[in-house]
């Protein structure tokens, strides 16, 4: 769109929903500049120096591959040619302080086979007949909620009303653990899906009960990327890259100017103003709404839509050859307390004897590699804003005598530095108070609460983990495809210049989905 003067759009943020929204935007013909303030693209998928190279430090599974393909298809490109992904047979292996273990699989039937094994035939009556309720509630989801620009109530009330025998499988006024708890016999499973509450920042005792929804988005397919989740943060960057955005690594931003109720110009840290026609913030939007990009755009977002905070972690990332049980890509090894777990977490304490996420990530397909191995260990945490956080010496009392009781130990166990709090995540992400989800999924209309794309202020547009359709790596990619598709359409409607075309469409997912330095990256 040469000489048009409306075209210029300054991402901020290099977020997967930044890199998606300027792919999309930049394949359309507008000027794009991406800052991001870290040095590196990916915001929450970075990773930290180790013995076996960069270990992963933010998100570890992927899910919901038709978005990602469809980012890459959308731009004339193709993402098995920027990235390989291998789909993971075992989804997760999972431990109990029992004894017990049991895998999940990709092929449902030998799930359904593993369960029976693990806990008799009611069991596997009582997971048939969960998965298929799950499956339900996705797809009743999928298109109001997902893949709309605006979570649609009255589109999902009237799909509801449509299908009466929804309403028992959206229990609405039940929360996941009481669901869960009602619909299998057997407590280890209620506690096993109970835990995909945490894949959003939350608590199954809190938590509705249509989050089990995000099991079957678990169940169609889980992909590994070869070399780390940091291989697809740096697939999107180099699409980004050829179809010419402008990204300039370690850029902070210190305001959005918008005088009039209009973005002008973003101003980086280093004192550069830039012209801006259209700017999508990829950044938690809690940020906005205490000042932080400046006063003109605090009412971006209600202050309402960014509270209460989601959990955050405790993160190791480190390199070690472990001893003990064999492991799968992806392990939980579960508190002997779920219960008052998450009673520390709403109380804004870490747990004392938490469940634990273990990501091995040179595991799975050809099993363990010779010497060490990279690991990512996840303990949830409080935001900084329930209370101060954990300092290493009692993360390391919580974490690995845990594990240690499961028989898995370390040689040799991480130094101080492989540890991220909720205090580091807040230092990282600036506006977050280290939660890593945005605002807290609890509650039934939470995700009708979240911030849109389009804000309050003229021109400025959000993305990201924090905003509409919500957290997790496919929601922001699709958060990406929101924020880019509004601005289009806006730009069409105010442009003197001829209706802009579209390249290569937007094509739908089928279902086979006080001033300070802001933050300038996100999920």
């Amino acid at each position: 769109m040469p000489g048009n003067p409306q075209n210029q759009v300054v991402v901020i943020g290099a977020g997967m929903g930044g890199l998606a929204a300027a792919i999309r935007l930049a394949h359309a013909g507008f000027k794009v500049t991406l800052l991001e303030r870290h040095a590196h693209a990916g915001g929450k998928m970075r990773t930290v120096p180790s013995a076996a190279g960069p270990v992963d430090a933010g998100p570890t599974v992927l899910t919901m591959r038709p978005v990602f393909d469809t980012l890459f298809a959308d731009v004339g490109a193709k993402l098995d040619d920027h990235v390989t992904l291998h789909r993971e047979e075992i989804l997760a292996r999972h431990f109990w302080p029992d004894g017990s273990s049991l895998d999940l699989h990709a092929d449902p039937e030998a799930s359904a086979a593993a369960i029976r094994d693990f806990a008799g035939p009611g069991a596997e009556a009582d997971f048939r007949a969960f998965s298929a309720k799950a499956r339900r509630l996705f797809e009743a989801f999928e298109a109001p909620m997902m893949y709309a620009a605006r979570p649609h109530l009255a589109k999902l009330v009237a799909h509801v009303l449509a299908r009466p025998g929804l309403i028992p499988v959206l229990a609405p006024h039940r929360t996941l653990a009481k669901s869960l708890a009602r619909q299998f016999g057997d407590t280890r499973l209620a506690q096993l899906f109970g835990r995909y509450a945490t894949y959003v920042g939350g608590s199954p005792y809190r938590a509705p009960s249509v989050l089990a929804l995000i099991w079957h988005s678990e169940a169609q397919g889980v992909w590994r990327v070869e070399g780390g989740m940091h291989r697809l943060a740096a697939a999107l960057t180099s699409l980004a890259e050829n179809l010419g955005v402008d990204i300039r690594l370690g850029t902070g931003v210190r305001c959005i100017e918008a005088p009039d109720g209009q973005v002008r110009s973003v101003i980086t840290d280093d004192g550069a103003h830039l012209h801006a026609d259209h700017v999508v913030f990829n950044g938690d939007p809690r940020a906005l709404t205490t000042g932080l990009l400046g006063e003109g755009v605090r009412q971006a977002a209600r202050l309402r839509q960014t509270m209460p905070r989601s959990h955050s972690a405790y993160v190791y990332s480190f390199a070690a050859k472990p001893s003990g049980p064999d492991l799968a890509h992806h392990n939980v090894f579960f508190s002997a307390d779920p219960q008052g777990e998450f009673e520390a977490l709403s109380a804004g304490r870490a747990p004392n004897t938490p469940t634990l996420y273990l990501c091995a990530e040179d595991r799975g397909g050809s099993g363990a590699p010779e010497g060490p191995e990279r690991f990512e260990i996840i303990m949830n945490g409080p935001p900084t804003s329930a209370g101060p956080s954990e300092e290493d010496a009692t993360c390391r009392q919580r974490i690995f005598p845990q594990l240690a009781r499961f028989g898995l130990t370390f040689s040799p166990e991480p130094a101080a530095e492989a540890l991220t709090t909720p205090a580091g995540f807040a230092r990282l992400f600036p506006g977050s108070d280290g939660s890593l989800y945005g605002p807290s999924p609890h509650g039934m209309m939470a995700a009708f609460n979240r911030p849109t794309a389009r804000t309050q202020v003229k021109g400025l547009y959000l993305a990201g983990g924090g905003a509409h359709p919500g957290a997790g790596i496919p929601m922001a990619t699709l958060s990406g495809r929101h924020a880019a598709e509004a601005i289009m359409t806006d730009h069409a409607s105010t442009s003197p210049s001829r209706r802009m075309a579209t390249p290569g469409g937007m094509s739908t997912v089928s279902r086979t989905t006080a001033r300070a330095r802001s933050q300038s990256s996100a999920s």
